[in-house]
């Protein structure tokens, strides 16, 4: 029997890095970063390449140097994930009209 050892890799779907970023969150706040709205943009290239833009609820935020490391970290830790790219901006600014109803609710905005 002769086997290969070559392996497929698994493309990778929005869906995918969303569902990790469901799992990181703002120490400050318990609610995940995806819900909080604090993810703008998620772009997959060829070969698991992905790049993030991201923002925070505010520019002097205490994780501000932390948090997108983190999150470069979570997508990274995806089989079969390529080069990862987190870009952190500012603009537009972050408000709480931005967060899902489900965060809104989990925080008592609703």
């Amino acid at each position: 029997m002769e086997t290969s050892n070559t392996s497929e890799i698994q493309t990778l779907t929005k869906e995918d890095v969303i569902g990790i970023l469901k799992t990181c969150y703002d120490p400050e706040i318990p609610v995940d970063i995806w819900e909080l709205g604090l993810i703008y943009e998620i772009q997959l290239f060829p070969i698991n390449n992905i790049y993030v833009r991201m923002t925070l609820t505010s520019p002097a935020c205490p994780v501000a140097g932390v948090l997108p490391g983190q999150v470069e970290n979570k997508i990274k830790s995806l089989p079969g994930a390529g080069t990862v790219s987190v870009e952190l901006v500012f603009d537009p600014t972050w408000h709480k009209d931005m967060m899902s109803e489900k965060a809104k609710l989990e925080l008592g905005f609703m």
